[in-house]
């Protein structure tokens, strides 16, 4: 039988996978954890609602938002566009916001999912169209350190929060956070990227990823384009996964 370096044979997975993966490609090439990037979606996805609709609703001190929100719904606005115009109808001090932040929850398989890809030697990421400080927060509130956020940035100005757009792809106006730059960066090259997401900021990034796991109109979405995905409900479902692909 011929020996293939571990660069061999994830190049060979990378050919098998271009149409995507579901599960039973995943056990019939015998994808292990080290050949793989992992990308988590934050809102709704480790975080168990969506915190930036949820932030904004919250503390916005009129409805303009919510015209915006049904733009960027409906693709007749970006996200960037989005998230600035409702942003502009938020007031919460630092003190407010951290008391809000503290009321997070988080999957709580997120742990398992994180202490076994670390148990694998492998770091995975957050690519959201969140933003750092809230995200930051959150996890730090559960004890969860050390990985790496692919996000928006926030500043928080009095009472008011101003967003800035670190990871924007000028030619396209969709996404606020190009996450299909993210997955495709120099670093990936070789792995198969696996994409964990639920919405419409995941879009994009997850016909880049070989294989996706997916929920919420995520799902139909890949569904309509005739691309595999393996279906989650909750992170539970993605470390059973994860499990069987670690060959412990």
């Amino acid at each position: 039988m011929l020996d293939l370096s571990l660069s061999e044979k994830t190049s060979s997975l990378l050919r098998a996978s271009s149409t995507g993966w579901d599960m039973s490609d995943a056990i019939e090439q015998r994808l292990n954890l080290s050949q793989c990037r992992f990308f988590f979606d934050f809102d709704h996805t480790i975080s168990k609602i969506d915190v930036i609709d949820d932030l904004i609703e919250h503390f916005a001190v009129d409805q303009k938002w919510r015209d915006l929100e049904q733009r960027w719904q409906s693709g007749e606005i970006g996200s960037e566009e989005c998230l600035r115009g409702q942003f502009r109808s938020v007031r919460v001090t630092q003190e407010k916001l951290r008391e809000y932040l503290l009321g997070i929850a988080i999957d709580p398989d997120f742990y398992r999912i994180f202490n076994l890809l670390k148990k694998a030697g492998v770091a995975p990421l957050i690519a959201s169209d969140s933003f750092d400080l809230l995200i930051e927060t959150i996890l730090k509130n559960h004890d969860v350190q050390g990985i790496n956020i692919l996000a928006n940035s926030l500043r928080i100005e009095g009472d008011r929060l101003i967003p800035s757009f670190p990871y924007r792809n000028q030619a396209c106006l969709r996404c606020a956070n190009c996450k299909t730059s993210l997955l495709c960066n120099e670093d990936s090259l070789k792995k198969v990227l696996v994409y964990i997401g639920d919405g419409r900021s995941d879009y994009c990034a997850s016909l880049s990823a070989h294989m996706v796991f997916a929920k919420d109109s995520l799902a139909e979405y890949l569904r309509n384009k005739g691309k595999k995905f393996i279906p989650y409900e909750t992170l539970k479902d993605v470390y059973k996964v994860l499990k069987g692909l670690s060959h412990e």
